[in-house]
């Protein structure tokens, strides 16, 4: 949740004109990785659907890591503000990877 702020924070400062287009590109991606966690977490009484919507919020990540590089490129953000926010996505992943193997370890223990 506190990426998404940063996220919402950071793409403030994008070009007006670029509204509609990866501001609105990263944010929907930011909001996702923690929406589908959630959404995850309500259905983990069915295992498959917790893993199958933590694989999606683990795809929205790597977006938001592919968006924050194309904002760099094009000069919205400072090379400072690339690597944190980086950073932050790359332990989000981390994260997303070990939660993603566990349930799915506990998953394939309860199909036998």
């Amino acid at each position: 949740m506190v990426a998404v702020k940063q996220i919402y924070q950071l793409t403030r400062r994008f070009p007006k004109d670029e509204l509609y287009a990866l501001t609105s590109q990263i944010r929907r991606a930011a909001a996702s990785v923690p929406m589908n966690i959630a959404e995850g977490y309500k259905r983990r009484r069915y295992p498959e659907d917790y893993v199958r919507l933590l694989v999606t919020a683990h795809g929205s990540q790597g977006e938001v890591e592919t968006a924050i590089e194309i904002a760099f490129m094009l000069e919205y953000i400072t090379e400072a503000d690339c690597e944190r926010l980086l950073d932050v996505y790359d332990e989000l992943g981390r994260m997303l990877n070990g939660l993603i193997d566990s349930v799915d370890k506990g998953a394939s223990k309860s199909d036998r």
